[in-house]
């Protein structure tokens, strides 16, 4: 799966992913551009999900007009010992999820 990291999730993830192709913001030069130009951006690129840990992004968004997975991890902070605790929820749910829908992940 071709997975996008929001510049609000902290780049050690990416290592923590290595079964998929794990992009930054950084990497593909899109910091600073919103959540909809982002996510078309995206899509124009071939990835599969926005992995992210904004909660406000799926009430802000139709999601249903986005082919993207957005996978928003709850946490409070972007720290990898954070990020890694729900890595096992993501990893049992990743299967179930189908692009034009947003998903909670949590312990």
């Amino acid at each position: 799966m071709k997975i996008l990291l929001d510049e609000c999730v902290t780049r050690k993830l990416k290592s923590c992913l290595p079964q998929h192709e794990v992009f930054t913001v950084t990497e593909m030069q899109w910091q600073g551009l919103k959540n909809g130009h982002l996510m078309r951006a995206a899509i124009g690129q071939g990835f599969d999900m926005l992995l992210t840990i904004d909660k406000n992004l799926v009430f802000q968004q139709n999601m249903t007009r986005y082919a993207i997975i957005v996978a928003v991890l709850n946490v409070e902070k972007s720290k990898i010992s954070f990020l890694e605790e729900l890595l096992p929820s993501f990893a049992r749910l990743l299967p179930t999820f189908a692009k034009g829908n947003a998903y909670l992940i949590e312990k």
